[in-house]
């Protein structure tokens, strides 16, 4: 079981005392960066500014009413409230991953929900109780934040393996029905869209784990540097949450992928190509999902 590290716990020996305190100016300041990129933008016409002004403007209104919201859970601690938070995340995150995809098929969304609700749970809690070891298992100061991060990473991976793998069927539909045609089973026919969409999922958190602490230096671990928290732990905790994520996309990918199979083809061993449409013919499919 990993000691406490700040901010999530006290830290096990203490560097320095707390971050910094930043105050509007110092907001502003940071928002002077995103100015700049929108200026440049500008010059070399880009077309970037529209989107980066309503990006930075949603970033300020996104977390400006999330610490509300944190503040409200964390005052209540009630279990009920906790899971029904963590729900709704994943509920946000499977429309996120959903969206992404240039492709869709009936029922998407339910699949793509209810994978990232089992899978983002699981990894939650299994970080929590087993290795961290949070009591009670619903301290919302772990188990929000971690959740956050599971399922921003797994939406992630999930969006880009139904993206390939919808592309792979939709395009190469003559060589998987002439694959069933010549008496393949629907796995043997699926099984290299389905791998190969699963790869794709992989490849940000496999990217992220290789520069870890050579290129990047994660969000999490400069955070709790920042508190004061001991490097030691800090990393501990990094590694941890590297893992986590890295377990999160692997059965977020793997478990959209088998949705997708399960729909799109038949017990008879037949693909419903059909049902794959462009993911504006299916708005209407999905909202009946």
């Amino acid at each position: 079981m990993i000691p406490p590290v700040a901010p999530l716990a006290a830290a096990a020996a203490p560097v320095k005392a707390g971050a910094i305190h930043l105050g509007p100016l110092d907001l502003l300041a940071a928002a002077a960066l995103v100015a700049l990129a929108g200026a440049l933008s500008v010059a070399l016409r880009l077309g970037l500014l529209p989107k980066l002004a309503v990006a930075a403007l949603r970033t300020v209104v996104q977390l400006v009413l999330l610490g509300q919201v944190l503040t409200w859970v964390f005052g209540l601690d009630s279990p009920v409230v906790v899971l029904l938070l963590m729900l709704l995340m994943a509920v946000a995150a499977g429309h996120a991953a959903v969206g992404r995809s240039s492709r869709a098929f009936p029922g998407i969304l339910t699949g793509a929900v209810a994978t990232l609700v089992v899978t983002g749970l699981a990894t939650t809690f299994a970080v929590t109780t087993v290795i961290i070891g949070v009591d009670p298992w619903y301290e919302p100061q772990y188990v929000v934040p971690l959740l956050g991060m599971v399922l921003g990473n797994a939406l992630t991976g999930v969006s880009l393996c139904l993206d390939a793998l919808l592309e792979s069927l939709d395009l190469r539909r003559d060589v998987v029905e002439m694959e069933l045609a010549h008496g393949a089973t629907a796995w043997e026919a699926a099984r290299a869209p389905l791998t190969d969409a699963v790869r794709r999922g992989m490849i940000p958190i496999l990217n992220s784990m290789t520069v870890v602490g050579i290129v990047s230096l994660p969000g999490m671990m400069t955070g709790q540097i920042l508190q004061g928290a001991d490097p030691t732990q800090a990393i501990a905790y990094q590694i941890v949450v590297m893992f986590m994520l890295a377990a999160a996309s692997a059965l977020g990918s793997i478990g959209v992928a088998f949705v997708a199979f399960r729909r799109l083809f038949t017990a008879g061993h037949a693909l419903r190509a059909d049902l794959i449409r462009p993911r504006g013919a299916a708005r209407e499919a999905r909202r009946r999902s």
